[in-house]
């Protein structure tokens, strides 16, 4: 469990990614590092390490599921996406996902 789920609204990032599969033209968003990434990732994500966020090319009307290891990347992530008019929902992190990876 990671601080952010003990000190608030826990996120299940099994039901993000049921979501983000439910959810016309969105986007699977890993804003780990490209070696993390490397190492296993969720079917049909994209990879875009956090300190490369300002290379973002998806149109801002996307719906970005974003997460990383534990949830405090992606809690980043989002604040700088919805800064910059995105439509970021952080799901929390990998280390709780049940299902398969890549």
């Amino acid at each position: 469990m990671s601080i952010f789920q003990m000190f608030g609204k826990r996120t299940d990032i099994n039901e993000g990614v049921k979501r983000s599969q439910e959810t016309p033209e969105a986007v699977l968003l890993d804003v780990r590092t490209a070696a993390e990434y490397a190492g296993g990732h969720i079917p049909g994500s994209v990879n875009l390490p956090l300190d490369r966020l300002n290379e973002i090319s998806t149109e801002k009307k996307v719906p970005l599921f974003v997460y990383c290891q534990s949830g405090m990347r992606s809690r980043t992530a989002c604040a700088q996406l919805r800064e910059m008019g995105y439509k970021a929902e952080n799901i929390g992190g990998i280390a709780e996902y049940r299902g398969r990876l890549e």
